[in-house]
């Protein structure tokens, strides 16, 4: 799955989807796409990540207690 970050607007690659859709990581591993070859993984914060589209992540994604908020 590729997300975009919201300062500078380039792509990464999400290593593990299991670590993104689980609210209680705050971080993900993902691999900028740069250029044609392979990048190493990094570390990104879930907050610093957004669709291509402009859309925020899932609140689900991000708040484990989603559901207890009014």
């Amino acid at each position: 799955m590729l997300l975009q970050l919201k300062d500078g607007g380039d792509l990464v690659k999400i290593v593990d989807l299991q670590e993104l859709i689980d609210p209680n990581n705050d971080t993900v591993h993902a691999k900028e796409q740069e250029g044609q070859e392979e990048q190493e993984t990094d570390t990104f914060k879930k907050d610093e990540l957004i669709f291509p589209s402009g859309e925020s992540l899932p609140r689900c994604w991000l708040d484990a207690s989603y559901r207890d908020a009014n």
